[in-house]
């Protein structure tokens, strides 16, 4: 497996659109992200992992039927069962989706849930904002770099799209990889409201017609103790034709 990456580290300064107002997604530019802010975005609560206007941001799976998530989770079960736990680090457990084409390790004592707008997700199980949710979109680009210039994507991601209107958002570093011939974006970012703070990496890949978002990350406070580990998962990220 062939693995290249540069990166590039800085801090951002929050910005809105030029109509001085944030939260507002055209139809172009829903194409370019995480499903859970398409439409028109009021606000997003990373406490209870719900958001303001749930006719929005319906779970996949209500869309498909619950016939097409059983069986999604037993080809998933039966790929994880041919792959083994080869290469994966200690402490650590692998989701493979067969049928949407994605894979990523995720702690082996998290569990799953519920996140709306997002095809898998997997948190602490005492730590509500310590987790990792994959999303997709349809999409007719074929590379993230048909987006544009990373630096200009991932501002735009970040304050624009991943935070809510009272949360300011500073990106701290971005990195591209290729891993078999196929490019992804990792950044980490920070976003502060008025309650909390959550730190964050995100990684973003394209493939299968799809743009996937893989976010995980956890309470500010803890970012330190954890970063390290949450950079596994992000990093585990790939994407597999379908």
């Amino acid at each position: 497996m062939a693995v290249s990456s540069l990166s590039l580290s800085f801090a951002s300064t929050p910005f809105t659109n030029n109509l001085g107002v944030r939260g507002w997604i055209g139809p172009a530019e829903c194409a370019a992200v995480s499903i859970t802010k398409c439409s028109k975005i009021t606000s997003f609560d990373e406490e209870t992992a719900q958001c303001a206007v749930p006719e929005n941001c319906k779970r996949r799976a209500l869309v498909l039927g619950i016939g097409a998530l059983t069986l999604n989770s037993l080809q998933a079960s039966s790929l994880l069962a041919e792959e083994g736990d080869v290469g994966k680090p200690d402490n650590y457990s692998i989701f493979v989706d067969k049928v949407d084409g994605y894979s990523y390790y995720y702690p082996s004592d998290w569990r799953d849930f519920d996140f709306i707008g997002h095809d898998s997700a997997f948190k602490d199980r005492s730590l509500q904002l310590q987790n990792v949710r994959l999303s997709f979109i349809p999409t007719d680009k074929t590379d993230v770099r048909d987006l544009g210039p990373m630096d200009e994507v991932v501002l735009h991601l970040v304050n624009d799209i991943l935070s809510a209107p009272n949360q300011i958002a500073d990106v701290l570093d971005m990195q591209e990889k290729n891993i078999d011939g196929r490019n992804y974006w990792t950044f980490e970012y920070i976003l502060t409201s008025p309650n909390f703070s959550r730190a964050a990496f995100a990684t973003i890949a394209i493939g299968n017609g799809r743009y996937y978002t893989l976010i995980v990350g956890a309470n500010q406070r803890r970012w330190r103790k954890y970063r390290n580990m949450l950079k596994v998962v992000a990093d585990s990220f790939k994407v597999m034709d379908i």
